[in-house]
């Protein structure tokens, strides 16, 4: 846990699950074959955090779209070929307390290799007691499981993300775009896929 970012550490080593909620995939200015070779990241699962094993509910749910060179940013007029859409909800329930916290995101960046995915979202909407994630970029990992090894995700923050202030106190580090820790959490209940795509050119 880190400094001001305690509350959230907290809520997060009890693990403050990640749910991506659908989203369909939209036409940019792109040809409809590059949006079609897109990046993809689908399927709804839950996870176990091995280093803090409980009882609670945490399900992680992506639908998640590469549109390349799809978002204007300063000093990248057409965008970046990690450009991305969708939509990220936050869910995690604890049963032997009874309540339910969740927040929405939205995911501005996706990168991939083959069996691996790598994006991002900034939070708009959440529940109390974590209202001050709004604004808020988060990190994500999702291994797709080949060859009977099980599927696994990763989030940024609880144990992972640290940086020291000028004090030499540690806080929870900003999340840069398509930043996020290997996939260190394994599915327990349903699964994954990743489609990969290489990152495109620039289009003329």
């Amino acid at each position: 846990m880190f400094g001001k970012a305690m509350k959230l550490g907290v809520l997060a080593m009890a693990g403050v699950a990640l749910v991506a909620a659908p989203v369909a995939a939209q036409e940019t200015g792109n040809t409809a074959g590059k949006v079609a070779k897109g990046a993809r990241v689908s399927g709804s699962a839950q996870i176990k955090l091995t280093f803090s094993p409980d009882q609670d509910v945490r399900a992680f749910t992506f639908d998640v779209t590469g549109v390349p060179y799809s978002e204007p940013k300063q000093g990248a007029p057409q965008g970046l070929p990690t450009d991305a859409r969708g939509t990220v909800q936050i869910s995690h329930h604890s049963p032997r307390e009874g309540w339910t916290v969740t927040s929405k995101a939205k995911v501005d960046c996706l990168v991939t290799s083959p069996g691996n995915a790598t994006l991002t979202a900034v939070v708009y909407a959440a529940d109390e007691p974590i209202k001050d994630w709004i604004g808020k970029r988060l990190g994500f990992s999702v291994h797709d499981g080949r060859g009977g090894e099980p599927d696994r995700m990763g989030f940024s923050w609880a144990v992972v993300n640290g940086v020291q202030n000028d004090k030499g106190e540690w806080e929870e580090g900003k999340v840069g775009t398509c930043m996020g820790p290997a996939a260190f959490a394994p599915v327990t209940k349903g699964g994954y896929r990743v489609e990969h795509a290489d990152l495109l050119p620039q289009p003329k």
